[in-house]
């Protein structure tokens, strides 16, 4: 398994980032951005997967990591919500939506995959490491 440093060496990290990126490009698109309560809304959601998985990570323990990727994992039932909203309003191409949701629906099986994974491991995470 590959050594990580930080919460950038996560792909899951790296993946919700794009999202977060993605959702702000398509919400800066001129019918998009006319309804601020619904851009401010999916942007938050966006930024809040990527956001609870780094925070997860920071608290180095795996019980509070997978809270955390449970919370991430809301927050990206919400974008995917908000996306649907907006394509409903004709704010973005069916092909954004599906862009956007193939990715919603891969971060989706990373944060399920990874939490699938902390719950087996033995490992209990890098605080309770005691060479550290």
């Amino acid at each position: 398994m590959a050594t990580i440093n930080g919460v950038e060496d996560l792909k899951v990290w790296v993946r919700a980032r794009e999202l977060a990126a993605l959702v702000f490009k398509l919400s800066k698109l001129k019918a998009f951005s006319s309804d601020w309560e619904l851009r401010s809304q999916i942007n938050a959601a966006a930024g809040s997967v990527m956001d609870n998985i780094a925070e997860g990570f920071g608290r180095r323990g795996n019980r509070e990591f997978i809270s955390f990727l449970s919370i991430a994992s809301g927050s990206l039932a919400e974008v995917r919500s908000q996306i649907l909203r907006a394509n409903d309003r004709a704010y973005i191409s069916s092909v954004s939506l599906e862009e956007t949701l193939e990715l919603i629906n891969l971060i989706s099986k990373m944060i399920s995959g990874l939490i699938r994974y902390l719950k087996q491991t033995d490992q209990r995470g890098q605080k309770f490491n005691t060479q550290n």
